[in-house]
């Protein structure tokens, strides 16, 4: 059932209409006039109006005018008896959805009003796509430093200046990148990204600049190159300090020129490309060890954005793990579990030498693998592991004082994890253990072993 506004200065038009559409099983709105059709509007917006175009007053061009400005996504559907060309084209101009002429055909209302729906159903899966990506792009926390990138962020995206993102992997250098794309002119345009370290040497010029059919081997087609395919967006280079030296000289060329040639062809091309480069190494080094172009490295730090590592804004922590939690069981069906206080400060000690991504991780193996409804600290000593992941062998195990000590929390970490294979059926887990169910049980009570909730 849609909400539907009638505006009509005549009252048997208003009344046949609504008669129609009530007998649709929709709830209908009637408004006499342009002033009248505004301030319903205001007070409670319909899923579609009906408008008529002749009214004293506001006419409904102007009205439509008003409504378009204040609500841009609502579907207007202008009817009038003195319908013409100009006006119909004028009604289009100013956002109509469609254009009927009086006498209204029944057949031809009840059509336009399902193409109006599903335009507006269309409409609202578009946006709610939009919100899913931004919050899957979304930067998370409230921290001075990352505070200070979102600043930046907003300062620099409404120009077309060059940003250079620094940072180390896993920090969000993508993220920073987006956000800029989105808050910029060219929001609606392509957003490119390319991964110079992940593209053979050999490629990369291709893939930049495109190529043409018998270029080399395997080109069996022309080929647009993404600067091309960024025309009038943004091409994110991720990683730009693995880039070849002649494909450097050649994005240099192409951001002093505006113009790109395609490998193995002549034509050249114009492109309007904003450029975004993110890396982790340190390019003023690469530059003395001549694996970087200086006069590149000016030409794409105009604007520089450093994104701190996760160990120095662990205050960001508890949200990141709030988002994460959020977005995995909206989108992936996990379960939504809280983590303790204890098991939350656990994670805010840690270092996390793969940033904000093995932050993620973490916190996607944490809700796959504990056991309780909440996420305990001891799911965290468990859990959380180096580099490896390994079950158990997280930095406070591997950091302890001596050999007996290292054994006596890898023996608890062992033991609980069997317990809680097993649901605490401590005879079923002594059986598989090959241990007596009595050791078993003083073992539990040594390390303190209980069932969680």
């Amino acid at each position: 059932m849609a909400h539907l506004l009638i505006v009509d200065d005549e009252a048997s038009i208003r009344g046949i209409l609504r008669q129609l559409f009530e007998y649709e099983g929709h709830e209908v709105t009637v408004a006499s006039s342009g002033e009248e059709a505004l301030s319903t509007i205001r007070a409670d917006p319909p899923d579609a109006i009906f408008l008529d175009v002749k009214m004293e007053g506001i006419d409904g061009l102007e009205a439509l005018a008003a409504i378009k400005e204040e609500h841009p996504g609502l579907q207007v559907v202008m009817i009038s008896g003195h319908g013409t060309i100009d006006t119909a084209v004028e009604a289009t101009r100013r956002g109509a959805f469609d254009f009927l002429e009086k006498p209204l055909d029944t057949d031809r209302l009840l059509v336009t009003l399902r193409n109006v729906l599903e335009r507006k159903g269309l409409s609202e899966s578009v946006e709610a796509l939009r919100t899913e990506v931004a919050t899957a792009h979304e930067i998370v926390g409230e921290s001075y430093q990352i505070r200070q990138v979102l600043e930046r962020v907003e300062r620099v995206a409404p120009t077309d200046a060059r940003v250079l993102i620094t940072g180390e992997n896993g920090t969000g250098k993508e993220l920073v990148a987006r956000a800029i794309h989105r808050s910029s002119r060219r929001a609606e345009a392509p957003f490119i990204e390319v991964n110079c370290a992940a593209i053979p040497s050999e490629l990369i010029e291709s893939e930049l600049f495109g190529h043409m059919k018998g270029s080399f081997t395997g080109a069996v087609q022309d080929r647009p190159g993404t600067f091309e395919r960024a025309h009038l967006g943004t091409l994110f280079l991720d990683e730009v300090g693995d880039m070849s030296l002649s494909a450097q000289a050649k994005v240099l060329r192409a951001l002093e020129e505006g113009t790109v040639t395609r490998v193995g062809g002549q034509e050249v091309r114009k492109v309007d490309v904003r450029v975004i480069a993110a890396t982790n190494k340190e390019l003023e080094s690469e530059i003395e060890e001549g694996r970087f172009r200086e006069d590149l490295f000016y030409r794409l730090n105009v604007v520089p954005i450093v994104v701190p590592p996760l160990r120095e804004r662990r205050e960001d922590i508890p949200r990141l793990v709030e988002h994460f939690v959020s977005t995995m069981a909206r989108k992936d069906g996990l379960p939504r579990r809280e983590f303790s206080s204890e098991a939350m400060s656990r994670l805010e000690a840690l270092d996390w030498p793969g940033n904000v991504r093995e932050l993620r991780n973490t916190v996607e193996r944490l809700l796959i693998l504990s056991s309780g409804d909440r996420v305990e600290l001891t799911d965290v000593e468990l859990l959380v592991g180096g580099p490896q992941g390994g079950v158990g062998l997280g930095p406070r195990l591997l950091e302890a004082p001596s050999f007996a000590e290292f054994r006596d929390q890898a023996e608890r970490a062992f033991l609980l994890q069997k317990l809680r294979e097993h649901d605490w059926n401590v005879s079923e887990t002594a059986r598989v253990l090959e241990m007596p169910r009595s050791n078993l049980y003083k073992k539990m009570d040594r390390y303190d072993l209980k069932r969680e909730g």
